[in-house]
């Protein structure tokens, strides 16, 4: 079953019903399924950002750097500029029509304020969503606004689609944008948190602090800082990046298992120089050394096992080791090369 979306193709004609046809079951709201908080629409209609006739040119707020990855937005975009906004006389005639079963009202009511959906998903970009999604589900509470309005409250019908189409984009926010996903009231309680912090942000340059959004807010620091630890972004190592998707974040995280290349050609440089440094001391203190430190494939040995190879006793084979060590020490800082170098490896 078809159902309207933000096309990732240039959209021939914005009148063909199968952009306006019902959406899919994995979409669509329950019959009964209001906006969950009160419908102030004095609020939305004070609101000079949203009025329908104010909309400005969308596609010439991408740059061109941007065209690879916004150019199905720009298509959209384009296709949707072309609808006249419809006047207060035709939204109480179409919206009549439609309550009364007229599909091409209905369309139309719906294609004629898209341009609304995407001043609106703007607003939220940045929080998880791209802007096609965003718009997509910004959409689905257009359409059932175009269902519930009523032409007789006086309202014009952007005043109302507004509170639908934030309710559908934020929803659709909670349940798409969290690897583990938030309860709706946890949700809300974020967001509004960054509301706040917004707002308090615009008014100084250092950064905002749970206690300044605790006061703003008057709520405790303790719910504060409690609800924010959720705000923490998760990221899938499976996540494509940025680009041309071909690689994804597990690419960029090293194996710690494996040593880097730079790592492998210190450790062999250090090697040839401890082999040349070791060469220069009596056998009886290289071979002290290479037991005791598990040099040139031997394995660690204590003070005891080395002895009893040796033929020495134990506080023997240390002085012995104490020597060669002092003697390693001055041969590494004659070779201009610190000694802590030798022996970190």
């Amino acid at each position: 079953m078809a159902r309207l979306t933000p096309a990732p193709e240039p959209l021939e004609n914005l009148h063909d019903l199968s952009l306006v046809q019902d959406v899919s079951a994995r979409h669509a709201l329950d019959a009964d399924d209001e906006p969950d908080e009160a419908l102030d629409l004095s609020e939305v209609a004070d609101d000079p950002e949203l009025a329908a006739e104010d909309t400005p040119d969308f596609a010439k707020t991408f740059t061109a750097s941007d065209s690879e990855s916004v150019d199905p937005v720009r298509l959209y975009l384009r296709d949707v500029e072309t609808e006249r906004l419809l006047t207060a006389e035709e939204e109480v005639s179409y919206s009549r029509r439609a309550q009364a079963g007229d599909e091409s009202a209905r369309q139309k009511m719906i294609v004629c304020n898209l341009r609304l959906v995407i001043k609106i998903a703007r607003r939220y970009m940045n929080r998880g969503l791209d802007l096609l999604d965003l718009i997509e589900e910004g959409n689905l509470g257009l359409m059932r606004a175009v269902e519930k309005f009523d032409p007789e409250r006086g309202f014009r019908f952007s005043t109302y689609a507004t509170w639908w189409i934030r309710q559908t984009i934020e929803r659709g926010l909670m349940n798409q944008s969290r690897t583990v996903r938030l309860p709706v009231h946890v949700v809300k309680e974020v967001h509004s948190f960054n509301r706040a912090a917004r707002k308090i942000a615009q008014n100084q340059n250092a950064e905002v602090t749970a206690e300044q959004i605790a006061d703003h807010l008057d709520r405790p620091v303790d719910d504060v800082l409690k609800v924010m630890a959720y705000n923490e972004r998760q990221s899938s190592f499976d996540s494509p990046l940025k680009g041309d998707g071909e690689f994804s974040l597990l690419d960029l995280i090293p194996d710690e298992a494996c040593n880097q290349p730079d790592e492998i050609l210190q450790d062999n440089g250090v090697n040839t120089l401890l082999n040349k440094l070791l060469s220069q001391l009596e056998s009886k203190q290289r071979e002290v050394l290479m037991r005791r430190y598990g040099l040139r494939g031997y394995e660690t040995q204590t003070l005891e096992e080395v002895g009893a190879l040796l033929g020495v006793t134990r506080e023997r084979v240390r002085q012995i080791q104490l020597e060669a060590v002092r003697k390693l020490k001055q041969l590494a800082k004659n070779a201009g090369v610190t000694a802590d170098t030798i022996f970190a490896q």
